[in-house]
């Protein structure tokens, strides 16, 4: 058996990889793991179960929900919320573990199951990697040791989770947002209700798009992976920005007042000077990953503050931030962590903060957005390749070298080979998008003709 867990828990297309029977076998086999692990000892386990809205949701999440039953776990049943809503109820409630049912960006027929330990922190590769152990014993034939009677876990829905989230949210806000206007895309996502709730209790005027989630429309040409409505909306309503979601609202990205995007980085950027202002930016750093625009690095060293680059995933930024006691990191992509307030990306608590920024500054986003200068960036995919050779090529090597001369310290190369794919991916970035189209062409024969 493949690895079932990858970078962000076990996805795949709903009914055809990830079935009922599979999703009721690793809630089983993580109940199993964790009462082992001692994650249970002295009290009777609980749960908290969420999903987002697809409609494959309704029948995995009744299988999950089933499975740590059957295991003996008490289910706390949250329904329909963002990823770090129940990643924060399971730490808010003191729940030994939390499991959410979303495929996050992906398209509808995609879902996934997430594991959250006891916090609502990621679980531990090697407690993953004994969850697929003990459900393959157990699928192969191995019986589970079931209990019975009173030893059964109960079932309750808990409608308290949306409040009980939302007041955290505004919170830790450390400013109202009144005289704002706020355009939001929910994807027809997890956030749906959530995020115009918290902007509207915050004070903020909200127009909302992509909030009639139906169990099929889901990042359907909208959220933070199609912003061509965003920056419609924000124009046409004259709003001050707007913010966008993906289907479990775990990351965000915003458009300017003038429909112009803000990415991940930029929003770090932001963020980063605002939490330094307030005292809040431990050791005055901030955790990216390999992938983080080199305009960042530039405007972060220019004011003073460390970047600290991982691999490319939130784990491995959360990885890094808890290991240091970093406050901030994130990626390109939208995914912002901050780790005194959550313990994965939340993309409703970005988008806040973000707008909060704004609100306390009186400066609009764009001149806040424009700390950084975001270099432009290539990306090539060269498919049908050696890729476990990248790092050994010396001819490879050579052109990387030349590259990098060319470019000098305005520009930078990266290759990397995919996790998931016979491919190595060729990024450069260069003051000039000419030059790194040009730069990256070429690499990309290289690896073509070294890998190939």
């Amino acid at each position: 058996m493949g690895r079932l867990f990858g970078t962000d828990g076990v996805r795949g297309v709903a009914n055809a990889d990830l079935t009922a029977e599979l999703a009721l076998g690793l809630s089983v086999a993580a109940a199993h793991v964790l009462a082992e692990a001692g994650t249970f000892a002295g009290h009777r386990a609980t749960a908290v179960v969420g999903r987002d809205p697809r409609a494959s949701g309704e029948f995995l999440e009744a299988a999950v929900v089933a499975g740590l039953a059957s295991a003996g776990v008490d289910v706390l049943r949250v329904g329909v919320l963002p990823t770090p809503a129940v990643a924060y109820l399971t730490g808010a409630l003191g729940a030994d573990i939390g499991v959410m049912l979303s495929a996050s960006h992906n398209a509808m027929p995609d879902n996934g199951v997430k594991f959250f330990a006891r916090g609502g922190h990621k679980l531990a590769d090697e407690l993953e990697d004994r969850i697929e152990t003990v459900y393959e014993q157990h699928r192969t034939g191995e019986p589970w040791n079931r209990p019975t009677g009173a030893g059964v876990g109960r079932v309750t829905d808990y409608a308290e989770g949306f409040d009980r989230y939302v007041a955290h949210l505004i919170g830790v806000l450390p400013n109202r947002l009144d005289g704002l206007k706020v355009v939001l895309d929910e994807a027809h996502g997890a956030a749906a209700r959530v995020s115009p709730e918290a902007f509207a209790r915050a004070g903020a005027e909200v127009v909302t798009i992509g909030a009639e989630p139906d169990g099929l429309n889901i990042n359907d040409g909208c959220g933070s992976t199609h912003l061509a409505l965003l920056r419609a909306a924000v124009v046409e309503h004259g709003a001050d920005l707007g913010i966008a979601h993906d289907g479990d609202a775990d990351r965000c990205l915003a458009v300017d007042a003038s429909g112009e995007e803000v990415d991940g980085d930029q929003i770090l950027a932001v963020l980063a000077l605002a939490m330094r202002e307030a005292g809040q930016l431990r050791k005055d750093t901030v955790v990216g990953t390999v992938m983080s625009n080199l305009g960042f690095k530039i405007a972060m060293e220019r004011e003073g503050i460390q970047l600290v680059q991982t691999g490319v995933g939130d784990r491995y930024v959360l990885e890094s931030m808890k290991a240091e006691g970093y406050a901030l990191g994130g990626e390109q992509s939208g995914h912002v962590i901050v780790l005194d307030h959550a313990t994965t990306g939340d993309g409703t608590l970005t988008g806040l903060m973000l707008a909060a920024r704004v609100a306390a500054t009186g400066r609009g986003l764009a001149e806040l957005a424009g700390v950084m200068r975001r270099l432009p960036q290539v990306l090539v995919n060269v498919p049908d390749v050696d890729k476990s050779r990248v790092k050994t090529s010396a001819e490879l090597a050579a052109a990387v070298s030349d590259a990098e001369r060319e470019l000098g310290a305005t520009g930078r190369v990266l290759l990397r080979p995919s996790g998931t794919e016979p491919l190595v991916r060729v990024m450069v970035e260069a003051a000039d998008i000419e030059q790194a189209r040009a730069v990256a062409g070429r690499l990309a024969d290289v690896v073509k003709s070294a890998l190939g």
